[in-house]
This record gives C-alpha cells, structure tokens and sequence, in this order.
C-alpha cells in the first residue's frame, strides 16, 4: 500500500468525525438559544453520549495503523497533505491521551453545570453553583493528570494545549508578565487624561427588536454570509456551528446599545474566519481554525481595532441613527466606546483594562490544576484579585465575580490566555498590514474595508492548519508573537 492509500482512509474517517462534529455543535447552539430548560437533562446525557462516540471515533485502533504507515512514506505526498496529516495526528494524540468514560463523565457534568448555571447566576446563587463547579474543577483536574501522564507534559501545559497547541505555561508567564508589568501603569495614565476630557453619556432607551436589526445591517457590513449562518440571542456570547454553518449569538439590554453592538462585531470576526477557511479542505483537521489565540485575534481585531477606530464608528453612525434614537454624535460615540472605566464584568471590559480580567482567571486556573486553590475558595480568590488589578471588590457579589463565565462551567481551562494572546496577535497584525496598505483609519475613511478583509483572509483566513501557529504569525507578520505590539496599539490609540 503506498502512502495515498492510507492517507485517503484517514480523510474518509476525519471526514466522519467532522459530520458528528457538526451536530455536536448545533447541539450547543440549539441548547443555548433555542432548548425549554426541562430538556437540560435529556440533552445532557444525549451530548454526553454523543461525545462518547466523537472520542470512540477519534481513538479508533485502525487510525494509529493509518498515521504510522502513512508517516512513513510522508515524502509521497504533497506539503498540504503532509500539514493535514500532522494535524490528524495532534487530533489523534490529544483524544488517546483520555479515557473515554472521563470524556463522558466530564461533558456530562459540564453541560449539567452550565445549564443550571443560568438560572443560578441570575439569582447570585453560589451555594446553589458551588457543588456543580466542584464536580467539573475534579473531572479536569483527573483530565489533566490523564493529559500529564501521556505526554509528558505538566498538568496546566497538557489542558493548555487543546486550545493553543505548543503553548506551555513557562512561555505564558513571560508574555502575560509583560503585560502585568505594563498594565497598571498604563490603566492609570488612560484614566487620569480621559478625567480631563468632556465625555457624554450614550446610555439610553433601545429597544431590543431595533438593536437586533442593527447587527444584522452591521454584519452584513461587515461581510458576513448569511445564507451560510445566523444570529440568535443567549446568555453567553458566543460563535458557533461549523464553516458554511456558522451560529452566532448576542445579548442585548434596553439601556446601552453599545454592549450588544461591540459583542456582535466581535462575534462576527469569529465568523468571518470560520467562513473564509480553505474550502478545500472542508471536514479535514487542516481546514480547521489555527488555534483559539488566532481565532480570538480575529474576532478581536474586528472588535478593537476595526471597532474602536474613529473611521469606524464614522461609517456605521449612519446604519445607527437609522435604527436607534442615539443621543450622541459620532465622535461622542467613539469617546464612549473607548472609555476606559474598570469594571467587574469581562465581556464589557474596555481594551485597556480587559487584560487583567484574564490575568485574574489565568492566575485562578493554575491554581485549581496544582491544588492550591478550591472552589470554596473561588470568591475570596476572586474578590482579592480584582482589589489588586482593577480595585474593585466583588464580596458578596458572585454573578458579578466568580460566576459570570460559561468557560469554567464547560470544564474549558486553558481556554482564557487565548483571549489576551488573541489581543496580541491582533495589534501584531494590525501593525504588519499597515506597513503593506497604510493606516487603518485611511482604509476605512476610504471605503476600503475590502481589503482589509482581503488582507486577512490571505495572511491568515485561507490558511486554516495548514502552518503551524508561530509559523503562521511569522508568514502574516515577518516575526513571532511579540506582546509590544500590543503595548504600541494601546498607547497610539489612548495616549499618543
């Protein structure tokens, strides 16, 4: 059998893991949009199960035949199938290295969690929340020692590795400890000039049917596909669904239009990536998305830097005021969606401030995998941190702390640092495409969107797995994630 062979017997089976996976995925859409809470139950055990038989598939004795005679006469094939093997490896190497009753277990209690989650936040209820976090915090910590003990790896650099594969905790202290020795000071110089500057409020009555009209008209905008995804509302954000499926949802309140705006570009830059992956290689691990720091770079360059821009905000004034009775011009509009003000909640944090949120929950995660921290602990933890970074206190207040997030309720640590290294990849590459078409604000002032979203899908969209992560940002950028550029970003945008 030549290499071809076995290759093709290994598109064929990753090709039936993607088709379930996709089901997977609606699964979580429909339960976080859609689903009546008396069928949290049933769905669990049917996402448990279904999970179950993603991991039996994934963990198949024949794959381990496959890849190692394909491995073997590699040179047969071509660079992209070469990359898409590697890639099938990884998949296979992170699902052996977990038992498939833990799988079951841990989706089973994490779906459990998350969907009484819901109504425990809304009431404040830790007492009601605590015992559900503590049967996933002792599942993932099993997963991790399970992780552990198969690679080699430490606990947290095994769970880190799901979502940024080479990533490892010693290489995050360093980049995440520049930011944390930057920070503060910079948070305080922002807070001191924008005290000095006159400021007017946007705070209003919005009605919820006009705000949601208002995405769709910005997504649209934006380039989004909708004959191939939608948009619906949930408690948690979130991008979801499979590419020429793509789910995305948005919450809204009546007072503050800006919330759901800002959540929904950001979302939209989910989309646009998963949208814009390589058809080509559709169903196989090379046409996935990157990583979760690249894919957060991407929502968040259309969230920071595209949204945050003067010119920005200039071009979507008018598709505002058609929609919603905005009290304040667009140039106060932009004053305040770059107000920098800290406060308790991530989602709504402003680019400044946003970093220390996820310091708190990298420090918080940690903790949890090496035993130092327990969930009865969480708030006191919490409440300390947010003294120390943002000088807020959450005592008493746990669906304003430590319970505001969806990720830990899922069992997903590991998944935060993205966020902040998605941060980073964003200004890196915002700088890279500026020295090829110019600033920024001229393209869009310009009408030239386009080629922004051109520039993007040629340096990172169109490349699915092709290039590993630092490989990938060194093509787009011409060097290795560097955290100054995100320094750079900041200070141009609220001091310079």
């Amino acid at each position: 059998m030549t290499a071809k062979t076995e290759y093709q017997q290994l598109c064929r089976h990753f090709r039936t893991i993607s088709h379930f996976e996709h089901f997977s995925a609606l699964g979580d859409w429909d339960q976080a949009t859609m689903m009546p809470m008396g069928g949290s139950e049933a769905r669990s055990e049917a996402m448990a199960e279904l999970a179950l038989h993603i991991h039996s598939l994934k963990t198949s004795p024949r794959l381990a035949e496959w890849l190692d005679s394909a491995e073997a006469k590699a040179a047969e094939l071509s660079i992209e199938q070469q990359a898409n093997l590697r890639e099938m490896r990884w998949h296979y190497a992170q699902a052996i290295a977990v038992p498939g009753d833990l799988v079951q277990a841990k989706t089973l209690a994490g779906y459990r969690c998350e969907n009484q989650w819901r109504e425990q936040r809304q009431n404040n209820d830790w007492q009601g929340f605590r015992p559900n976090l503590e049967a996933v915090i002792a599942l993932v910590r099993e997963e991790a020692q399970a992780r552990s003990a198969h690679t080699g790896k430490a606990g947290y650099d095994a769970l880190l590795d799901r979502f940024e594969p080479g990533m490892t905790c010693e290489r995050l202290e360093t980049t995440l400890g520049a930011v944390r020795d930057w920070l503060p000071e910079l948070i305080q110089k922002v807070k001191h000039k924008q005290l000095h500057q006159s400021y007017k409020s946007s705070a209003g009555d919005y009605p919820i049917a006009d705000q949601k009209l208002l995405g769709r008209e910005v997504m649209q905008y934006l380039g989004f596909d909708f004959n191939q995804g939608r948009l619906n509302v949930s408690s948690h954000p979130f991008c979801g669904g499979v590419p020429g499926d793509i789910r995305l949802t948005s919450r809204y309140t009546e007072d503050d239009f800006i919330a759901a705006l800002t959540s929904t570009i950001h979302e939209t830059g989910h989309a646009r990536y998963e949208q814009a992956l390589p058809k080509d290689w559709r169903g196989q691990p090379a046409g996935m998305s990157r990583s979760m720091g690249i894919h957060e770079s991407q929502s968040l360059f259309f969230e920071m830097q595209l949204g945050g821009s003067r010119a920005f905000i200039s071009k979507l004034y008018p598709r505002i005021r058609r929609h919603l009775d905005c009290p304040v011009s667009a140039h106060e509009l932009v004053d305040n969606i770059t107000r920098v003000k800290p406060g308790l909640i991530r989602v709504d944090a402003d680019e400044v401030t946003y970093p220390a949120h996820i310091l708190l929950r990298f420090e918080a995660e940690q903790a949890f995998i090496d035993g130092s921290l327990e969930v009865k602990d969480l708030p006191d933890f919490w409440d300390q941190k947010m003294q120390q970074y943002l000088g807020l206190s959450t005592a008493g207040n746990y669906k304003d702390g430590c319970m505001q997030d969806i990720h830990w309720t899922l069992g997903e640590l590991g998944y935060f640092p993205s966020y902040t290294l998605g941060a980073m990849y964003a200004a890196q590459l915002r700088f890279a495409m500026e020295a090829e078409l110019g600033p920024i604000e001229a393209l869009l002032s310009q009408d030239k969107l386009g080629q922004i979203c051109d520039w993007l899908d040629e340096k990172i969209w169109s490349k699915g797995c092709l290039l590993e992560t630092d490989e990938l940002i060194r093509s787009a950028t011409g060097q290795s994630l560097d955290p100054n550029f995100l320094q750079r970003h900041l200070q141009q945008r609220y001091l310079d």
